[in-house]
């Protein structure tokens, strides 16, 4: 008796995924819970464990391939009988495809699949052609996520004067085409690539900037890292007084933690961080969720574990969702200055930076001090000018004056 493999429940608002790598090949032994393979959302990578021990009888869904919630991904067949099984079936399968090679190579030559159905449910809906589109999927096959991002980008129905399908390239000359590499996206690429360009042509996006001496907060950190990594178990780092900063500074301009729904605008309150992480896969924010609630060390903790998390690619759907507010830290790689784009459908930004010393006035003398530049994006739809500048100039202020985030001022 086969047991079947099916993509797992996904989390919420994810209703398909791609078929990442397979861990195992036609034949081999599993064990349950062992991970089989990983599949890839618009939002994390996610290990599939094998329902129940055996050996790998088939794989349906290939790499590469889109799937959709409780789609079957592969078989187990029960004990070791199906490993010699298993290699017979496949060289079935091949035989009729050396038979006729050219009906195997016609597939091969189409440009496209046809849409998924629900992009073809929504292509219908907006009165556009899959042709219109530039699909994400497998072979170019249009997703739903690829039309409502054109319908967001204002795509239209085409007229008897314009071509339905711009080309996106012009073909490369030959001697440079050859020393070329073209590898397809990865849908996580892919995403991060959509939402931040949605959030440009959707958002009234502004960056106000500012400065902070980092002098106290330097000094503090100094003077107890060591007490501290002994008692928490975790290194004070600048980032628990850059996000106790942020809330307070929240507390202050709700607008800043504030989200635009149609003609609502919902307030929110409470503060969940994002945090952005920058990963060998792309960029992901995974979520400190009640900052505001949480002392410096906690905040520390939780930014351990999910900055460890996102690095192994063990981020759960949890980790990614519901943020309010995010902050940036470009520094670390040596940006100086940087205008960081919203995360939608969040209000707010904020960009750290690199630490330099630098010459400043201050009473009557040029002094060095270590001085790092600060940046908020904002979405001026909803935060005004004062707003944004005010936000700033608290979070600056909390920065060169630390013990305002212990005595909450």
């Amino acid at each position: 008796m086969a047991t079947e493999i099916r993509v797992p429940t996904l989390g919420e608002s994810v209703s398909e995924a791609t078929v990442g790598t397979w861990f195992k090949k036609v034949g081999d032994a599993i064990k349950a819970d062992e991970p089989i393979l990983e599949l890839e959302t618009d939002k994390v990578t996610i290990e599939v464990p094998a329902p129940a021990a055996g050996t790998l009888s088939e794989i349906v869904a290939q790499a590469g391939e889109t799937v959709g919630l409780g789609a079957l991904l592969g078989q187990i067949a029960e004990g070791a009988g199906a490993a010699a099984a298993a290699p017979a079936a496949a060289e079935k399968k091949a035989e009729p495809a050396a038979a006729a090679p050219a009906a195997a190579a016609a597939p091969q030559a189409q440009s496209s699949m046809p849409p998924a159905p629900a992009a073809a449910k929504l292509l219908a809906e907006s009165n556009l052609s899959a042709d219109q589109i530039d699909g994400s999927g497998k072979r170019g096959q249009v997703l739903k996520g690829d039309v409502l991002a054109a319908v967001a980008k204002g795509i239209s129905a085409p007229t008897a004067a314009e071509p339905a399908k711009v080309q996106a390239r012009a073909p490369a000359p030959a001697e440079d085409a050859v020393r070329e590499e073209r590898v397809k996206m990865t849908r996580l690429r892919q995403t991060i690539a959509r939402r931040l360009k949605d959030a440009q042509n959707t958002a009234a996006m502004l960056t106000t900037y500012n400065e902070v001496d980092m002098s106290a907060v330097m000094s503090l950190r100094n003077k107890y890292k060591d007490i501290f990594e002994k008692k928490h178990g975790v290194k004070l780092g600048f980032m628990g007084f850059f996000t106790k900063a942020v809330t307070h500074a929240l507390k202050e301009l709700p607008a800043v933690n504030a989200e635009i729904d149609g003609t609502d605008i919902i307030y929110k309150n409470f503060c969940h961080v994002g945090v952005a992480v920058g990963t060998d896969k792309g960029l992901v924010v995974p979520v400190v969720r009640d900052a505001d609630q949480m002392s410096i060390a906690e905040i520390e903790k939780e930014i351990g574990r999910l900055g460890k998390a996102a690095r192994d690619g063990t981020l759960s759907m949890a980790d990614m969702q519901g943020g309010t507010f995010t902050i940036s830290n470009g520094g670390v790689y040596g940006s100086l200055m940087s205008s960081p784009i919203l995360n939608a459908p969040q209000s707010g930004i904020l960009g750290m930076h690199k630490i330099q010393d630098r010459p400043v006035a201050i009473g009557g003398q040029v002094v060095i001090r270590p001085m790092m530049y600060l940046a908020l994006s904002y979405d001026h739809r909803i935060v005004d000018g004062k707003e944004a500048v005010t936000f700033l100039v608290r979070v600056k202020e909390s920065l060169e004056d630390p013990e305002r985030l212990v005595l909450d001022l």
